[in-house]
């Protein structure tokens, strides 16, 4: 089966800049996992720009770049959010948020202006950014008796997984990552040691 594992992000926060009659449009791309960062970041940006007017962004999430939220912030609808996330689009970037920081210059834009903007700073910021290719990885659990250990960790060490978590116990659990395109083979290996349980937990 051919399968692509692997999604283009990006390694480090970036900034790029654009401007237009007075305004000026300052985009920060950032490499986030969830949501839930979202929120820290537009507040920590709201603090440092207290004269801005607005605060647009887009993200793209998920390994597979099913998830995607833009938000205007007040802009026409349409002008901000959308240019910024097509933005990313045609970059081929996911695991991505690009907020952009607007200090209005007294002149209006107009539609066609705004959506060049946004697009213009977004494209800046991404070119300084780095682009980094990671493999799309699924976290499983598993647990064994303490008499496995030698085999689990043999295995372990020769397919060059990462652990995330472990508790050596009677009943030892160890969260591992294992690349999907090796999922059968790593899995395979592991369930055929005695007393071996694997869970999925989740896709990262």
């Amino acid at each position: 089966m051919l399968f692509d594992d692997t999604y283009i992000t990006i390694e480090n926060e970036a900034e790029g800049i654009f401007r237009d009659k007075g305004s000026k449009f300052i985009a920060l791309a950032y490499p986030i996992t969830n949501e839930s960062q979202v929120k820290p970041i537009i507040a920590k940006l709201r603090a440092a720009h207290p004269k801005a007017r607005h605060f647009c962004w887009a993200l793209r999430l998920t390994p597979d770049r099913s998830i995607f939220r833009l938000n205007d912030d007040g802009e026409p609808s349409g002008t901000a959010g959308r240019p910024i996330l097509n933005t990313i689009l045609s970059h081929e970037l996911t695991n991505i948020l690009v907020v952009v920081v607007r200090y209005f210059g007294g002149t209006l834009l107009g539609v066609p202006g705004l959506i060049n903007a946004y697009k213009s700073a977004t494209i800046d910021a991404l070119h300084q950014a780095k682009r980094i290719e990671k493999s799309v990885n699924d976290c499983y659990q598993i647990s064994f008796d303490y008499l496995s250990m030698n085999d689990v960790m043999k295995t372990i060490k020769e397919e060059d997984l990462v652990i995330h978590a472990q508790n050596f116990d009677t009943n030892c659990v160890i969260e591992i990552e294992i690349r999907q395109s090796k999922l059968n083979h790593v899995l395979a290996r592991l369930e055929s040691i005695d007393t071996l349980k694997t869970k999925y937990i989740k896709t990262v």
